[in-house]
C-alpha cells in the first residue's frame, strides 16, 4: 500500500521534487566546495535509498540543506576525501543510534527543505521518493550539458527562495505567545548561525542555552506549611528536589519554632538524586538534634525506591 496506493499523484510529485533538487543540489554543492555533479549524484543515491529504507512514506532527502553548512570547513581544510569518510561515519553512527533505540529522539527533528515539497505536491507513498531519484538521474544523464549551463545568478535566486520558503515565518508572529526562554534560545541560535556561518556553533549554543534555562526552571522549589488540629506541623514541598535545589530545600524549615511532630509531604515533588536524599537527611538530623520527630509522606514510587536504596534514618509513610 505504501508503493501503489497513490500512483499518479506520487509520480507527479516525484518529478516536481526532482526538478527542485537540481538547483538546490548544485547550489549547496558550491557552498560545500565540491563539484556540482557530486551533489547531484549524491542526491540520486540518497533519494533512491530512502525510498526503500526511509522511516516514513513520502520522505525525501538529498545532498542539500544543513549538511552543506557543516561540510564547508571539512572540505576546505581536509579535502573531499574526508567528506566521503565523514559521510560513511555518519551512516555508521545512525545505525548505532538505531540499534540503541534512540530513534525516538527523531520526533524532535523537523521534516526535511524536499519532504514538504513532496507532500504539498500530492506525494504520499514511497513511489514518489523513488520517482524523484530516478528522474533526477535521468536529468543528470540526458540533460547534463544543460544543467552545467545554469548561471550562478539563477542559483543565488533559488537559494534565496529556498531560504524564504524554509523559514518558519509564523514563528516571528508567535514570539509574543511563546515563553521568553524559548524565544531567547531561538533568536540566539539564529544570530550565532548568521554571524559565524557555522550551523554547528548555532545548534550547540542553542542546546546549551536551552539546558541552562531548563535547569533554571527546574530549580524552582518552595514549601508551604500549616499546623494541624493535633498540633503537628505539616510541610508540603512543591518542585523538583535535586542537587540544584537542596540548599533552598533545607532553608524552608523553621527548626527551632516547629512543634515536636513534623510531617513533610512530597506529593507535589520528586526526589531525583543522591544530593536530594542528603538534603532530606540533613533536615531530619536537624530536627532529631532538637528531639523532634519527622515523618515523610507522599513519596512517589521512584522517589521512595531511591530513598530506600540510599537510606535515611526516618520512618517513611505514603
Amino acid at each position: 500500500m505504501e508503493w501503489f496506493s497513490n500512483v499518479r499523484a506520487d509520480m507527479l510529485a516525484g518529478i516536481t521534487v526532482a526538478l527542485a533538487l537540481i538547483p538546490e543540489a548544485i547550489a549547496f554543492s558550491i557552498i560545500a566546495g565540491v563539484d556540482p555533479m557530486v551533489g547531484l549524484y549524491a542526491s540520486f543515491c540518497i533519494a533512491v535509498t530512502i525510498a526503500f529504507v526511509g522511516g516514513r512514506p513520502g520522505m525525501i532527502s538529498a545532498a542539500t540543506g544543513a549538511m552543506a553548512l557543516l561540510m564547508i570547513t571539512l572540505v576546505k581544510e581536509h579535502g573531499i576525501e574526508y567528506l566521503f569518510a565523514a559521510t560513511v561515519l555518519t551512516g555508521i553512527l545512525q545505525l548505532v543510534l538505531g540499534a540503541c533505540k534512540i530513534g525516538r529522539l527523531m520526533t524532535f527533528v523537523p521534516h526535511t527543505g524536499q519532504s514538504v515539497i513532496n507532500v504539498k505536491s500530492g506525494g504520499r507513498g514511497r513511489l514518489s521518493t523513488l520517482v524523484a531519484g530516478i528522474f533526477l538521474l535521468f536529468l543528470i544523464l540526458v540533460l547534463v550539458d544543460v544543467v552545467k549551463q545554469i548561471p550562478m545568478a539563477a542559483l543565488v535566486g533559488v537559494m534565496v527562495m529556498v531560504s524564504i520558503g524554509t523559514f518558519n515565518w509564523q514563528s516571528i508572529r508567535d514570539l509574543r505567545k511563546i515563553p521568553v526562554g524559548d524565544a531567547v534560545v531561538m533568536i540566539t541560535t539564529v544570530i550565532i548561525v548568521v554571524a559565524t556561518h557555522d550551523l554547528a556553533k548555532g545548534v550547540i549554543s542553542g542546546v546549551i542555552l536551552s539546558a541552562v534555562i531548563f535547569g533554571w526552571r527546574m530549580a524552582r522549589l518552595h514549601a508551604t506549611s500549616y499546623e494541624s488540629d493535633m498540633g503537628e506541623k505539616v510541610y508540603t514541598v512543591s518542585g523538583q528536589l535535586f542537587f540544584g535545589t537542596m540548599t533552598h530545600f533545607v532553608d524552608q524549615f523553621s527548626f527551632q519554632d516547629d512543634p515536636q511532630q513534623i510531617f513533610i509531604d512530597f506529593s507535589r515533588s520528586h526526589v531525583w538524586d543522591l544530593s536530594a536524599v542528603t538534603a532530606i537527611s540533613k533536615v531530619v538530623e536537624k530536627y532529631r538534634q532538637l528531639d523532634k520527630f519527622v515523618v515523610i509522606t507522599g513519596l512517589n514510587d521512584e522517589s521512595k525506591r531511591l530513598i530506600d536504596r540510599v537510606g535515611i534514618s526516618t520512618p517513611a509513610g505514603h
